[in-house]
């Protein structure tokens, strides 16, 4: 058969097509960040900054001392040596191997590179020792710097006890809940029956979800405590515990804090962080769309008087859980720069580091509380390198083969500290990028967020674009009726991916086949002229089948110029395209409307007509034996060769990027095997223990 024709047996489609929208496609090359670094050479800060972190956020500090005019230091594990914070810096120093412990949390390594390097002042980030106390100290027993709040208000805001009786001294409305440590599991039952389920169980130090677990009953109090406990030390270096009443249905709202060293402080409005899997956020913006003017004066206020009652100094935020009646109550305060910060720069317009840098220095606020506005609409999605078909969000590992982001759109802000090429491993936080956009509407700006999602592309690991497109674009979140129950409300089931209505089939399946005859006719081309001198006989129809799914689709293309008419499925499609197959994103006019592409185009191979032969895989039988849903490193082995396990019981512990998951028995058997143990490394499908 001859390459430009195609008729039956017909061919097959060897390329997966991701079916998206396209809203208000802009040309314009536009990378604003959204806020304002205003350099005054006369205002004196540090001629050197060491940024204790790694990743987006290392790279965002050093983005503003460049602006600044301050020479930056990087501090790196050995795997980071290439990294892009690394690169970024004008110095780096190794600061140990790859685990958190041994680096990144090496104290002493830091400090010894503080002293190398001659640094003047070091910013922390968020996470790692962005809130221990004790480094602070260090810090300023060497008369170096802390770019936070002293250590008083580290302390006293670390520590989730104290933050709770300082925030009811300052009249801050808090959940009620037990005031003192968790000392034993069963003490945390009889303290969760006195204050009645559900309750939370949390880590007394630290944040970003870990060491936190909601419990329901006492054999949940019971788990609860144990994981909660060991989180919290693996994370936090502490594995004290507190208990308070969990709020069914709550909206997590937070309050932007900036304070100095001369009593002033400010607050800059909120941000609306209720989209959260296993209490980390996934998707923020700001501001809410359910606090009316009242309630956010109120709210900041408090969040005030807490940071005036620790003299505080830096940015810092104040969370709240907010119910349906417009009730709030303080949950902490984190006393480093949140993760969610750009959406706070874009409605605002300040910079929030070089705010941070200056109150550091000593100088005074340059804004009173009148000058702060809520200038447009900002959203913020988390791109992480997970799978969201399992428990919307399990860790995936591995080498960004291919990465390209939105940024050849207008209002549109990436945070990110990778780039092609780059390894996402099992040793830290799996986040890719903080994908931000703004608008002057919040539909302008989830519009934005839409479309930035739709031209965003990373290959090589599984990650999470397609849960946060579908979140943004579903009915409840447009309409404002979200809460931390968002994700198992909506997808009680887990995530399935986006589910194809019978016009979106067809357009997609029409793309496709347009795609594939494109494909076939650049084939026949080399340097642009026909592969042979004779002239080729013009085709311009084709009979095709494309599969999708489990199912076969025949169809019928016609092609006129750069103009693909498709009859499918008893409907006709027009498809308007170029198809420049260089670029892994595809402009596509789909019966009058316009869509992006991404295709994955593999040509037809020898290897894919022969797959047909081969014979079905019969799916394994797991109740009988348990792999690892994910890469990471074994914790516990709860049992051994000859135990008889109940359904449900715990089999052994995985810890995957700071997260321990409970790995259970799907049935009542005998272990046959184990084939882990505590410390050994795992890899995501490894055998752990089988059952007879």
């Amino acid at each position: 058969m001859a390459a430009h024709s195609l008729s039956p047996p017909l061919s097959r489609l060897l390329f997966t097509v991701k079916y998206v929208s396209l809203h208000s496609r802009c040309c314009a090359v536009h990378s604003k960040a959204h806020y304002s670094t205003v350099y005054n050479p006369n205002e004196k800060t540090f001629d050197k900054i060491l940024i204790a972190n790694r990743g987006e956020i290392a790279c965002r500090v050093i983005k503003t001392c460049k602006k600044m005019g301050i020479q930056t230091v990087a501090v790196h594990s050995d795997v980071d040596s290439s990294a892009v914070h690394v690169k970024m810096a004008d110095e780096a120093i190794c600061v140990g191997p790859a685990p958190t412990n041994k680096s990144y949390l090496n104290m002493d390594a830091i400090m010894d590179a503080i002293r190398v390097t001659g640094a003047q002042a070091v910013h922390p980030g968020y996470g790692f020792l962005s809130e221990n106390k004790e480094f602070a100290k260090r810090l300023a027993a060497e008369g170096v710097m802390f770019i936070g709040p002293d250590t008083h208000a580290i302390q006293a805001m670390g520590d989730k006890i104290e933050s709770k009786l300082i925030a009811k001294a300052a009249k801050v409305n808090t959940i009620p809940g037990f005031d003192g440590v968790v000392k034993t599991a069963e003490d945390a039952v009889k303290i969760a029956q006195e204050i009645g389920y559900p309750v939370m169980i949390k880590a007394s130090a630290g944040g970003g979800g870990k060491g936190m677990r909601i419990a329901w009953n006492d054999d949940e109090t019971r788990e609860g405590f144990r994981f909660s406990s060991q989180e919290a030390a693996s994370s936090f270096g502490d594995d004290r515990l507190l208990i308070e009443k969990y709020i069914d249905n709550p909206r997590h709202i937070e309050i932007q804090v900036l304070a100095d060293k001369h009593g002033n402080a400010l607050w800059l409005n909120e941000r609306e962080c209720s989209i959260q899997r296993r209490n980390q956020k996934v998707v923020e913006e700001a501001p809410s769309t359910f606090l009316d003017p009242v309630t956010r004066r109120a709210m900041g206020e408090q969040a005030v008087q807490l940071a005036k009652a620790v003299q505080y100094s830096s940015a810092g935020t104040v969370e709240f859980l907010v119910d349906s009646k417009k009730n709030f109550y303080f949950l902490e305060m984190n006393t480093r720069l949140q993760v969610e910060h750009p959406i706070t720069e874009c409605i605002t317009g300040l910079d929030l580091v070089e705010q941070m840098i200056r109150v550091a220095k000593g100088y005074q606020l340059q804004h009173k509380q009148e000058d702060i506005p809520i200038n447009g609409w900002a959203i913020e999605s988390r791109v992480y390198a997970e799978d969201p078909y399992k428990s919307f969000g399990l860790p995936s590992i591995g080498r960004l083969s291919q990465y390209q982001e939105p940024l050849n759109l207008s209002n549109v802000r990436v945070d990110s500290g990778i780039q092609e090429g780059s390894d996402i491993s099992i040793y830290y936080d799996p986040m890719i990028s903080k994908l931000v956009t703004y608008g002057a509407t919040r539909n302008e700006a989830l519009a934005k967020m839409e479309d930035a999602l739709d031209n965003y592309v990373i290959r090589g690991v599984t990650h999470n674009i397609p849960l946060l497109r579908e979140i943004i674009t579903h009915p409840r979140f447009i309409s404002g009726d979200i809460s931390t129950n968002f994700l198992p409300e909506v997808y009680p089931d887990g995530f399935k991916g986006h589910q194809l209505e019978v016009d979106a089939r067809r357009e997609l399946l029409a793309s496709a086949a347009a795609l594939y005859i494109a494909a076939q006719l650049r084939s026949q081309k080399v340097l642009g002229d026909q592969r042979v001198s004779t002239i080729p006989v013009k085709c311009t129809h084709w009979e095709l089948c494309v599969e999708l799914g489990k199912g076969c689709h025949a169809m019928e293309v016609t092609k006129s110029g750069d103009v693909y008419n498709v009859e499918v499925d008893g409907g006709k499609v027009e498809v308007i395209g170029a198809f420049n197959l260089a670029s892994p994103l595809l402009p596509l006019t789909i019966n009058g409307s316009d869509r992006i592409a991404e295709h994955f185009l593999t040509p037809p191979c020898l290897s894919h007509t022969l797959n047909s032969y081969m014979p079905e895989k019969v799916p394994e039988d797991t109740s009988s034996i348990l792999r690892s849903p994910m890469p990471g490193t074994v914790v516990a082995v709860s049992i051994k060769p000859g135990d008889t396990v109940a359904e449900g019981q715990e089999i052994c512990v995985i810890e995957a990027m700071k997260m321990q998951n409970s790995l259970t028995a799907a049935r009542q058997a005998k272990v046959k095997s184990v084939h882990c143990k505590p410390g050994e490394t795992v890899g995501e499908g490894d055998l752990l223990v089988e059952l007879q």
